[in-house]
This record gives structure tokens, C-alpha cells and sequence, in this order.
């Protein structure tokens, strides 16, 4: 069986049990990165061995991944936080397993898609879930796009984008358009920035020093 195991986002308590149980038992772990894999496993006093499987080498080894899988043992699937295959490797493996007949199970925890909707005071009944847009080529389609859908959107930026984004979606939505900038969710400097975006577009270029860490990005949907 292969298994999806979600990791903490941030603090390292954010792991079920049956997580821990699962990466201690399965026959070896892919991580995306080995190095920031290993201090969790570390951590939690997990000794199974990790093998790299992240973008630059999943199509190389995904054949070799579901031969062992078919034999018979047991492995668990790994990104560097959440949930493996959302806006990260791993869905060419999960892809390759169902055709190939290999179970796949995905076990529930950590995400920051859900804990940002949740507090982000935004309508929550229903969502977009956007991800990462492209940097350049593509771009303004996808945020047009966004722009006129009614439910609440969700979408993954870097810090050196983030002010860019809220220009430009100032300017094709609107300085009114309601949104929340949600930072370091579950760490120690986790802050959730409410208003329009006129209001965030002020904030952020007189506080550059709050656009840091990891950023998830909520847009209001059109009324």
C-alpha cells in the first residue's frame, strides 16, 4: 500500500499518532526533501529510512516506486509540510498506483488550506482552492478568472510576491474586494492581516517587514 502522509506545516506537534504509527511501520518513506524530512522524523523518534521524491526526479523513479509497491511492501508519501499531492509531489505516483491496481490511502491532518479559510472570516460554505499561480505566463488569465467567481478563493504566494498580487488584484477587482493575508500558520509568529485590499495594499508597503514566512492568500468572492 502506499501511504499519504500529511506533516506539520509548522509546529511539530501538528501529527496524528496514526501518523507517526504509519511512518514507523511502512517499509521506507519518500520525502521531498530529506534534510527538512529527517529533523521531524528526529523528532518524533522515527528511524525509517528516507529516499528523495520531489519534482526535479518523480517521473525517473515513480516506475521503480510502483514495482515495489506491486511486490508487496508498504511505503509512506511525504512533502516538506501538509499534505502530499496538494501543490506538491505526488500525483503522478498516486496516478501511476491506480492504474496499476497498487491501494493508495491518504490519512487526515495537517493542511493550510482549511485553518485559513477557517479564520479568515471570509465565507467559508464553499471555496476555490487556486494554489500557486504562475509567475508570468498565464498570470493575468488566472486572476480574471478568479476575479469573477462568487466563493471565497484560496491562493499559495511567496513573500516577494505578495504585494505584487495585491496590486494587481486591486486593480482588477477592485480596492473594495474584501481579503486576508494569513502568515506562519501554526508557528510562533503566526498573524492573520483582515480588510479590503486598498486597506492590505497600505499595510504591507508600510510594514515590509511583516511580509515574511509562508503566506496564504484569501480573496473574497464577487457579490
Amino acid at each position: 500500500m502506499l501511504y499519504l502522509v500529511p506533516t506539520p506545516i509548522g509546529n511539530l506537534e501538528d501529527i496524528t499518532l496514526r501518523a507517526i504509527r504509519t511512518l514507523k511501520e511502512c517499509n521506507y518513506i519518500l520525502a521531498e526533501d530529506t534534510r527538512t524530512s529527517r529533523k521531524l522524523l528526529d523528532h518524533h523518534g522515527i528511524s525509517t529510512s528516507l529516499r528523495p521524491f520531489h519534482a526535479f526526479n518523480e517521473h525517473h523513479v515513480t516506475e521503480n516506486v510502483v514495482k515495489e509497491l506491486i511486490s508487496g511492501i508498504s511505503i509512506s508519501l511525504i512533502s516538506d509540510a501538509g499534505t502530499p499531492g496538494i501543490s506538491d509531489p505526488g500525483f503522478l505516483l498516486v496516478r501511476a498506483c491506480v492504474r496499476a491496481g497498487v491501494e493508495v490511502t491518504c490519512l487526515p491532518g495537517a493542511t493550510a488550506i482549511i485553518p485559513a479559510l477557517a479564520a479568515s472570516g471570509l465565507p467559508t460554505d464553499s471555496f476555490h482552492y487556486e494554489g500557486f499561480l504562475p509567475h508570468k505566463k498565464g498570470r493575468q488569465t488566472r486572476l480574471k478568472y478568479i476575479e469573477q467567481l462568487p466563493e471565497t478563493s484560496v491562493i499559495y504566494e511567496s513573500p516577494h510576491r505578495l504585494v505584487k498580487l495585491i496590486d494587481e488584484l486591486s486593480t482588477i477587482c477592485g480596492p473594495d474586494r474584501n481579503a486576508c493575508v494569513c502568515r506562519e500558520l501554526s508557528k510562533l509568529h503566526e498573524t492573520f492581516h483582515r480588510g479590503s485590499l486598498v486597506e492590505l495594499q497600505t499595510y504591507f508597503k508600510e510594514h515590509p517587514g511583516q511580509v515574511r514566512g509562508e503566506i496564504v492568500f484569501l480573496l473574497a468572492g464577487k457579490s
